[in-house]
């Protein structure tokens, strides 16, 4: 047995059983199993925390989508309405233009009828004037003093009634 203590295997193998055969007596490899145990417990926990992380950024992601193209919709109804909008008050605009432009036509038409009724008045006035004047003369020039005056009386008491 001597021998077997002066090999260098023998006692390398008894070294290694005796190191293992300790570290089952303290109960090491149930330590490391424990603690690999451990290691994969926090690594399941970390895996199902990214899973329902990534679940949530999914859903996250998927809000605002939905989000945008309410947003997206929302921008596109609100610009339809200023378009519509747009179109009315321009027909709007366009309809009191034409009515503006009607009511200063009548307008000035009612003006020009005026002007032109004043202007005839002034023309029946003046002629009637020359009228009466050349009257005057004519009836001067061949009737005498008194009778002249007697017809000149009577004519424009004519006239003046005529034209009142």
């Amino acid at each position: 047995m001597l021998s077997l203590l002066s090999d260098g295997t023998f006692l390398t193998a008894l070294s290694f059983v005796a190191f293992v055969g300790l570290l089952l007596y303290f109960g090491v490899a149930g330590k490391v199993t424990q603690a690999l145990d451990a290691r994969a417990d926090a690594i399941k926990a970390e895996l199902e925390e990214a899973r329902k992380l990534r679940e949530e950024a999914q859903a996250l992601l998927a809000q605002y989508q939905r989000k945008q193209r309410d947003a997206e919709e929302e921008a596109q109804e609100i610009v339809s309405q200023a378009r519509h909008e747009a179109e009315r008050l321009a027909a709007e605009t366009r309809q009191k233009l034409d009515e503006q432009v009607a009511r200063r036509t009548a307008l000035a038409e009612q003006k020009i009828a005026m002007a032109e009724a004043q202007a005839a008045k002034e023309v029946r006035d003046a002629a009637t004037e020359v009228a009466i004047t050349a009257a005057a003369k004519v009836l001067a020039d061949t009737n005498d003093a008194s009778r002249q005056d007697a017809l000149i009386d009577q004519s424009l008491e004519q006239v003046r009634q005529r034209l009142v």
